[in-house]
């Protein structure tokens, strides 16, 4: 006896969450809490978009059936396979967009930091090793300076600073060398090369953030500041990063 319409969207269902998880194990890893939360907040949509196609499906199904006495094998042929293509297109489509550098610092909080990791989660194929690692404990790091933000007026010049350290700094870090040539990375420029210099900024910057996470817990406002030295070295040359024949941006 062949499967009815409810049964058959049931199995298309099932597919369904199947081909999500595949996709979510398969995918790039998260850095962070909050970049995990926006990945399964767009997972969330896709699935409810499946659900919606697959109940209008059915729906449709039953009303044909109604009306003519029943669609057949052929019409639960064609019923499964109109599941099939919605479930094939909709849990590819549409992809999640990587947030745009210049939007990184907007928003709230809980929004900046998830914005900051996707976009850094975006970046690390064209990463060297050591950066990768570094950008991967920054993630973390994030999360958790994330969570002492949530309780600070973000008014306050600390609260401000910390959002130019994360919305602006750190990325042109790493799109300053993302500028540099791929072949001239790997050359050393004034004794270091542009991957060196990277991993350099890179770990100033995760030791700058652990160190302001520490004083916002220990509830430190007053005596909280991004300290001179880095705004003025940049955070490690990294946001002038150049190759060899370039000059520093």
């Amino acid at each position: 006896m062949p499967s009815s319409p409810a049964h058959s969207s049931d199995v298309i269902l099932r597919d369904a969450r199947a081909s999500l998880t595949r996709q979510r194990e398969g995918g790039r890893r998260s850095i962070g809490q909050r970049s995990a939360e926006l990945k399964n907040r767009h997972r969330a949509g896709k699935i409810t978009r499946i659900a919606i196609a697959i109940a209008g499906i059915v729906v449709a199904a039953m009303i044909a059936g109604t009306i003519i006495g029943g669609i057949g094998i052929e019409g639960l042929f064609y019923a499964v396979l109109m599941g099939i293509v919605a479930v094939t297109v909709l849990g590819r489509y549409p992809k999640m967009k990587v947030p745009d550098r210049s939007v990184l610092g907007q928003g709230d909080v809980r929004t900046m930091v998830g914005r900051t990791e996707l976009w850094l989660e975006a970046q690390r194929p064209a990463l060297p090793a050591p950066a990768v690692k570094l950008i991967d404990t920054i993630g973390l790091q994030l999360d958790a300076l994330g969570l002492q933000l949530e309780g600070l007026d973000q008014n306050q010049p600390a609260a401000l600073e910390v959002r130019k350290l994360v919305g602006e700094h750190l990325p042109e870090m790493v799109s300053s060398y993302r500028r540099i040539p791929a072949h001239l990375r790997g050359e050393a420029r004034g004794g270091r090369t542009p991957d060196e210099q990277l991993a350099d900024g890179l770990g100033k910057i995760s030791a700058e953030i652990n160190q302001v996470t520490r004083q916002l817990a220990a509830g430190d406002i007053d005596n909280l500041a991004i300290r001179g030295r880095y705004l003025d070295y940049r955070y490690g040359e990294a946001a002038g990063l150049s190759g060899p024949g370039q000059e520093p941006g």
